[in-house]
């Protein structure tokens, strides 16, 4: 199961770095949220600072029911959006992550989005272990 730690959802993998991003992308798809953007960290510190790292990618993840229920609580909730998960490798194993919801949500000190929170979490838990194998 996704370990809870600090502002994240976490699993190790013993899948390979590509075969886990296509797993947690598929994940996300079977739980209903979509990728709006993906940075290949990687590649990224290589192009612009010429640091060498392991693979580690963020995938943008949004799913829209929820978001528009954020939304519609709390209209600067764009701040904190959208829940941001992670494939990256570390020796010779693939991490995958995900953000805490509540963490997030907790930012704004609205008890009332606690729920919604938790909703999230649970889906982003779910697709961090199905990732996972």
């Amino acid at each position: 199961m996704a370990e809870r730690r600090g502002y994240g959802l976490f699993r190790e993998s013993d899948r390979g770095f590509e075969e886990a991003r296509g797993a947690l992308l598929a994940a996300l798809k079977n739980r209903g949220f979509g990728v709006l953007w993906e940075i290949d960290v990687q590649k990224t510190m290589k192009e612009k600072v010429g640091a060498e790292m392991a693979p580690y990618v963020i995938l943008g993840a949004c799913n829209p029911p929820a978001a528009h229920r954020a939304f519609t609580a709390e209209p600067d909730i764009g701040l904190l959006l959208p829940c941001n998960c992670i494939v990256r490798r570390e020796g010779g194993r693939t991490i995958l992550g995900a953000v805490e919801p509540g963490t997030l949500l907790g930012l704004t000190g609205r008890g009332d989005l606690a729920p919604l929170a938790g909703e999230v979490a649970e889906a982003l838990a779910a697709a961090v272990d199905e990732a996972a194998g």
